[in-house]
Order: structure tokens, then sequence, then C-alpha cells
């Protein structure tokens, strides 16, 4: 199913390594010279995506068909902007704490735009812009945030394997199953791999 879907990626997801910058989150923070990062180094990560149909996503049948697969039974939609969310920049900010997932997280991008930001196999930042259209999935056990771009505006669907547990664990969490199978699949997999330890 990964290999579906694959047209136009690039034109609704971009990724790039970041800079060291405490300016404001919701910037691009692009390096000196740009260094940008391959879909393809994010699958490495184990980060999925797909280009899809927004504007139809009810009656989408790629989007029908990756949930299938996937099982991705349960489904959401949530507006994330200061008239829309309530406690807007308290809710920012917690988005923004690094953090992982004992289950996937799944986001599709209807309207809009936002920033996810993941760690690499060496621990350095890489910020992901997903536009409307993008459908990423970040796995369960990578250390990530998220921000809104300056646009301050997201409208995303959430997908969810059975009953949605949206809980956060604040790095570090080296501890849990979720992240040791992280680790083992993704990055220790490579000989010499390094293994990313809690900071």
């Amino acid at each position: 199913m990964e290999a579906a879907f694959q047209g136009g990626k690039e034109e609704v997801l971009q990724a790039w390594y970041m800079d060291d910058s405490e300016e404001d989150q919701r910037l691009p923070h692009h390096r000196e010279p740009k260094e940008f990062v391959s879909l393809g180094k994010l699958k490495e990560l184990g980060i999925v995506s797909w280009c899809l149909n927004p504007d139809d996503y009810e009656n989408d049948g790629d989007l029908k068909n990756i949930r299938e697969a996937r099982g991705y039974s349960y489904m959401d939609i949530c507006d994330v902007c200061p008239e829309k969310l309530p406690n807007y920049e308290a809710k920012l900010k917690s988005f923004f704490e690094e953090h992982l997932h004992t289950d996937e997280e799944i986001r599709y991008c209807l309207e809009g735009s936002g920033y996810f930001d993941v760690r690499d196999k060496s621990d350095r930042w890489i910020r992901i812009a997903v536009k409307k259209g993008g459908m990423i999935v970040l796995p369960a056990g990578i250390y990530h945030r998220f921000t809104l771009d300056t646009n301050n505006y997201i409208k995303a669907m959430r997908l969810f394997v059975g009953e949605p547990v949206w809980t956060p664990f604040n790095r570090p969490h080296d501890d849990l199953p979720a992240r040791k199978a992280y680790l083992e699949t993704f990055v220790q997999n490579e000989p010499g791999g390094p293994a990313v330890e809690a900071r």
C-alpha cells in the first residue's frame, strides 16, 4: 500500500534539516545552506506518506483503500487555529514538546499546512512540511513534535487503529516497548547504526 498514490507527493510534502535557532517555532528553520531530505530518507525512518484528493475525501476510493489495508477504523477531523482550538497557545506549546506515542500517528491535511519534526538516526531534527493533500504516518516509538507554520491553520483528519489513544510520552521514554521496537526496526538494523538514547 505504501507504493500506491505517490504521484505529486513532492508538492504536498517536503523535508529538510533544521537549524538550531530559538526563533519562532512556526518559521521554516532551514539551515544555511539549505539541506533538504528526500522522501526516501523519511521512509528509512519508518515514515510513510501519500498524496490524496482532500477536496473529495468523503468519497475518495484511495483513502478508503489505505484505511482498509492498514486497519484505520477510527477517523475524526480537527481544526487547529486560534479561532477554533480552545487554549490555542497552550495546546500549540504542548504539541511542540518532543514526545512519542505507543501507536502510529496518522494525519491527513485537508486544508492549511503544518510542520512535523522528527529525529533522524543521529538524533538531528528533520522538519517535514505537510500541505493540503498530504497524508503522513509517523511510526510508533519515533520522537517527534508538531507545530503550525506562520499561516496558523491546519484542518487535519486523524486516523487510528481501533479506539484512539492520544497519550504523548515526553522524552525521555526509552524504556517503552514501542521505543525499543522502533530502535530495533529502524535505527539499529544497520551495521554500526547508532542507538539514540535519552537526552
